[in-house]
């Protein structure tokens, strides 16, 4: 039985001459996807026929029992400055918005959905037996060997730092497989956020129930056992994300196509390691 690929070697698959949909399972191997692995995905299923049960579970086959297939499952609209906020409140009056922050209902990892982090990242959180992390902005969902040790204790002021379930993998040698999208998400990168000296710091807000794990100083008070509560993080950017990738070192990565789809497959650590020396030389 070989072993996965060498980060020299060749990493670039044939594109399916039809560029049509094909069963992930054969695509999944040749990209260097092995049992035991431990794998944190991205994806964007939008236009590639991959359906996001089917492909979780060809993931969950590929890895084997001793793997670990986990996803981002964010939920940035619990938030008073977030994007995904600030659209939910678009023309409401101050009154309007008053009223709609006073209804947020608190994040609670057992059925909150996640926002915008894509179908397959819904399958992870959804599936038999998943496991998901306590952060009311950025959890992470998982699901195989260690899934509970690895979202166990995730503080509220390590949004994706040493603390959280990112610090965890990047410990541990996770792989990042990314599937239709770019590096303009990839979420390795904001760890090294927290390893540059002195990085900026900022203020954020979110709906908690009361006496949840990691909140910081005060109680929220409120209806029902849910408030509003603030804590200092990390001031998180993903604006550079996309220049950082493109100089990410070529031979460090496994292309390849799963159907109709471009994937790539890294080390968490090299991608960390990269993004902090390119961040330490470039950011100011």
């Amino acid at each position: 039985m070989t072993g996965p690929p060498g980060p020299g070697e060749a990493g670039r698959l044939p594109r399916p001459a039809d560029g049509g949909p094909a069963g992930p399972a054969g695509p999944l191997h040749a990209l260097g996807v092995r049992p035991g692995m431990r794998l944190l995905v991205h994806a964007s299923l939008g236009g590639t026929g991959l359906r996001a049960e089917e492909l979780r579970d060809a993931l969950l086959a590929a890895v084997g029992p001793r793997g670990t297939l986990a996803a981002p499952a964010f939920t940035p609209q619990n938030s008073k400055t977030s994007t995904a906020h600030l659209a939910r409140i678009a023309g409401l009056s101050e009154e309007g918005v008053r009223d709609f922050r006073a209804r947020m209902p608190a994040f609670d990892p057992a059925c909150t959905p996640s926002h915008g982090m894509g179908v397959l990242a819904e399958a992870v959180r959804t599936a038999p037996g998943a496991a998901r992390s306590g952060h009311p902005q950025t959890s992470f969902a998982a699901v195989g060997e260690g899934a509970r040790e690895l979202c166990a204790e995730h503080p509220l002021t390590s949004h994706l730092g040493e603390e959280s379930p990112l610090g965890k993998m990047c410990g541990k040698g996770w792989k990042v497989l990314m599937i239709n999208v770019g590096f303009s998400v990839c979420t390795a990168f904001h760890l090294a956020e927290y390893r540059i000296p002195k990085p900026p710091l900022r203020m954020y807000e979110c709906v908690v129930k009361v006496k949840h794990p990691g909140l910081p100083g005060r109680q929220p008070a409120g209806p029902e056992g849910e408030g509003w509560t603030a804590y200092e993080d990390i001031a998180l950017d993903d604006s550079d994300f996309a220049e950082i990738g493109r100089a990410f070192p070529e031979d460090r990565i496994r292309r390849g196509w799963i159907g109709g789809a471009s994937a790539m497959l890294f080390a968490l650590p090299h991608a960390v390691d990269h993004a902090l020396e390119w961040m330490t030389e470039n950011r100011r």
